[in-house]
């Protein structure tokens, strides 16, 4: 499997006991619409399958999981900081209401103060928040994507309207 037939759900943060055990911090929205028989570890670029022998979802946006083959500490290690997926197949279906900060992705960037930034290359998520990158004046700029930053998002028309703090661009183009 490769990444393109894969979406991100989050990643291991820790080990937990001597038997294998380890948690998963969800970046997506919803963990408990995902199917977790089989998950696929980002390993030194490859999408490596681990079967999921049991997974105990928690109220903070983790979960706690064995895999089979996995039954120590030693093997569970190497798992810590890896990025976790799912084939796209096992994506839940959402409504066409449903809309998230990764569905801004090619929509055109404004601000209320310099207009228009360029298309949006990249959605970016990171623990807490979403961040934007545009290319902008042959340079990428990064903005955070939050209820303070953003005014208004048109769907039918493709374009992401914000209000970028004060100097925010100078850091960028300054360089």
């Amino acid at each position: 499997m490769t990444h393109e037939e894969a979406f991100y759900i989050g990643y291991i943060t820790k080990t937990k006991g001597l038997k294998g055990e380890v948690q998963l911090y969800f970046e997506y929205d919803e963990p408990d619409l995902l199917d977790l028989d089989v998950i696929f570890a980002d390993m030194n670029g490859k999408m490596v399958p681990f079967f999921v022998a049991s997974c105990k979802l928690q109220a903070n946006n983790t979960g706690y999981m064995y895999f089979d083959d996995i039954d120590h500490i030693d093997k569970a290690q190497p798992l810590v900081r890896k990025k976790i997926y799912l084939p796209l197949t096992k994506q839940p279906d959402r409504s066409d209401d449903d809309f998230h900060y990764n569905d801004l992705k090619g929509f055109i960037a404004s601000d209320k103060t310099h207009g228009e930034l360029g298309e949006i290359i990249e959605i970016n998520e990171y623990p807490q928040q979403f961040v934007a990158t545009v290319s902008y004046q042959n340079k990428e700029i990064l903005f955070p994507l939050n209820d303070d930053m953003i005014i208004e998002i048109d769907e039918d028309e493709g374009t992401l309207l914000v209000d970028l703090p004060d100097g925010l661009l100078d850091l960028y183009l300054s360089n």
